[in-house]
């Protein structure tokens, strides 16, 4: 036996939901030799107990649960047909007596579906609950006489012959008694569509049968009843509605009509419990009640939209996300209709809006994706929630058996813009008009990468959008001076930024050391290369052997070998022979150049 602390919340409260053509059963029993309050003939309990489990075999076994409960603080740890029992959770309440002090009483479940399915109709036997400890700690449970024990299993099932229906289990651990009489418990998450057929049920434990002062179950305030096992003014009297039983001593295991108890389009459902009032001797007696759980059973024809993010697409330094998603209408008893809203929010400020494409019908879902568009000065970790059935103002269109789960989450990291990194700049000389020629990749000499992944623009814009890079990257013709050019390196899930500057400079002039001015279209001229359109300002003059100047020329009057100084022979070929040259290329960086020339036909 281990011991537990009291938990601080367990107020009856939902605890799991299931619609469509689903039911229950429950079987269970006792643990005490007769009924505790009659005489004090016994004061520990049975070692064991058993019911039987008889369910058609069109009814599909959807979920099991094993509920035990008794006096003390708890035993964790049952035995349920020969197979130990480890209690998921352990509920508390506390009686005080006048006599006694403060009294425990705990309720335990698990979930034994797997059990249930494995072994299925047959004997079902519980034991190994032992609380003796506990009743011998404070002789006032027997004295007071709420020494008890019991265990009752709940089966979920579903069966295609059903009406669509919602089944709604709820679970805590209340307690009403001389101290506190009354007791109202609120059910919600129901939705009434119609209240043919519909039914809710109990389970409760210490309830005596011939402890009837004051004793009341209401519903919607309307006081219920099941006679003769359940009467007006005694409803927890040791019975289980299920096998017609008035011997599930102190323990109740009751279902109740509820069709002329609610009303169709309730939400909720008011439970009212009370105990207490003046007995044959004209004193004061009450009876101890603990309520463990609740079931209802609604007809229900509704959807359940519900939504999960999947997956995300980002770009680097692109305020854009593409969100995949599916919507499902998976616990539902109806279809979801089509263009259904969907709606996607960043810290409560709306950010994109989608709906569903498709009617979807009970237990579907449907797959699709759609833009966000988030502020530019968003953090980089953010988180994106979805809401189906939500037209953007945080409200629904549509109703569904859960209003509650129509939300789901993702967290984000977004790509931002890399820095970028500057490289050493490339120097190109002058081609004419301030133009060169290069090989971008020799800028990238001090990174590694691989070509395929390399790309150059002359724009940051175009290299974050991929678009309009340079097509012939080894052979580029700068187009300012200098000019930036931005190199793209894909490193994914992102791309690392480099820029580099491209220079032009005039470089020193090649000059030929002859040529032959025969018109044969070949070496023609005086082809000083890199001279023109590079050095525009440039002065060239042409000395025969005797010294005089023979022809001067600039940017736009090349040597053809003709004469346009002198008196004499302007405008006639030289002969051939030697010929010396003065260079001025005007550039600050140059000095004149002077050399010699041959001219040959």
């Amino acid at each position: 036996m281990s011991l537990v602390l009291p938990l601080s919340a367990q107020d009856i409260s939902l605890f799991e939901q299931f619609n469509g053509r689903y039911d229950y059963t429950a079987i269970g029993n006792t643990l005490n030799q007769a009924e505790n309050n009659i005489d004090q003939s016994f004061c520990s309990l049975l070692e064991s107990s058993s019911a039987n489990l008889t369910l058609d075999a069109d009814n599909q076994i959807v979920k099991a649960y094993l509920y035990w409960a008794g006096s003390g603080f708890g035993d964790t740890e049952v035995t349920l047909n020969g197979i130990q029992i480890s209690s998921e959770e352990t509920y508390n309440v506390t009686y005080t007596d006048t006599a006694s002090g403060q009294l425990n009483y705990f309720s335990c479940y698990a979930d034994i579906t797997n059990l249930i399915l494995s072994e299925g109709n047959g004997t079902y036997t519980f034991s190994d609950m032992d609380i003796s400890a506990d009743l011998m700690s404070n002789p006032g449970y027997c004295s007071n006489r709420t020494n008890f024990g019991g265990w009752s299993i709940y089966v979920i099932y579903q069966n295609e012959t059903l009406p669509l229906n919602q089944v709604n289990l709820y679970q805590g651990l209340e307690i009403i008694n001389r101290n506190v009489q009354e007791k109202e418990i609120i059910l919600d998450n129901i939705d009434v569509i119609d209240n043919v057929g519909a039914k809710i049920g109990f389970l409760a434990w210490e309830g005596d049968n011939n402890l009837n002062y004051g004793e009341s179950l209401s519903i919607n305030n309307n006081v219920i009843s099941n006679p003769p096992l359940n009467l007006a003014d005694n409803a927890f009297n040791g019975t289980n509605t299920f096998t017609n039983s008035t011997t599930f001593y102190n323990a109740d295991l009751d279902v109740y009509d509820l069709e002329n108890n609610i009303n169709i389009g309730d939400t909720s459902v008011s439970i009212k419990l009370t105990t207490g009032g003046i007995n044959e001797n004209g004193g004061f007696s009450a009876d101890l009640i603990i309520l463990n759980n609740i079931i209802t059973v609604l007809n229900s024809q509704l959807p359940d939209a519900t939504i999960e993010v999947n997956d995300y697409t980002v770009n680097c330094g692109d305020n854009s996300i593409e969100l995949f998603y599916t919507v499902n209408n998976f616990n539902s008893t109806d279809v979801l209709p089509a263009n259904t809203p969907i709606a996607f929010y960043l810290d409560g400020l709306l950010v994109g809006q989608s709906q569903t494409t498709n009617s979807l019908n009970i237990g579907e879902s449907e797959t699709n994706s759609t833009i966000v568009t988030i502020p530019e000065d968003s953090n980089q970790s953010i988180t994106i929630v979805a809401a189906v059935d939500d037209d953007g103002s945080m409200s629904g269109v549509v109703t569904e058996t859960n209003e509650d789960n129509n939300i789901n989450f993702i967290d984000i990291e977004l790509l931002v813009i890399p820095d970028i990194t500057t490289l050493p700049g490339l120097m190109g000389c002058n081609e004419g008009f301030e133009t060169s020629t290069y090989n971008l990749y020799n800028a990238l000499e001090s990174i590694e990468y691989e070509e395929e992944n390399i790309s150059f623009y002359t724009s940051l814009e175009d290299l974050e959008t991929a678009s309009n890079p340079i097509l012939v990257p080894s052979i580029y013709n700068n187009t300012t001076n200098p000019e930036t050019i931005y190199a793209r390196l894909e490193s994914p899930p992102c791309y690392e930024v480099y820029q580099f500057q491209l220079s032009v400079e005039n470089c020193p002039p090649y000059v030929p050391n002859g040529f032959s001015p025969n018109d044969d279209n070949y070496n023609d001229w005086f082809n000083i290369q890199g001279l023109y359109d590079v050095f525009t300002e440039h002065q060239l003059k042409i000395y025969n052997r005797y010294g005089d100047v023979i022809f001067e020329g600039n940017n736009d009057k090349p040597w053809f070998g003709k004469i346009n100084r002198g008196l004499n022979n302007h405008g006639q070929t030289v002969p051939v022979g030697t010929y010396f040259y003065v260079l001025h290329l005007n550039d600050p960086n140059y000095r004149p150049m002077v050399g010699w020339v041959y001219v040959n036909y």
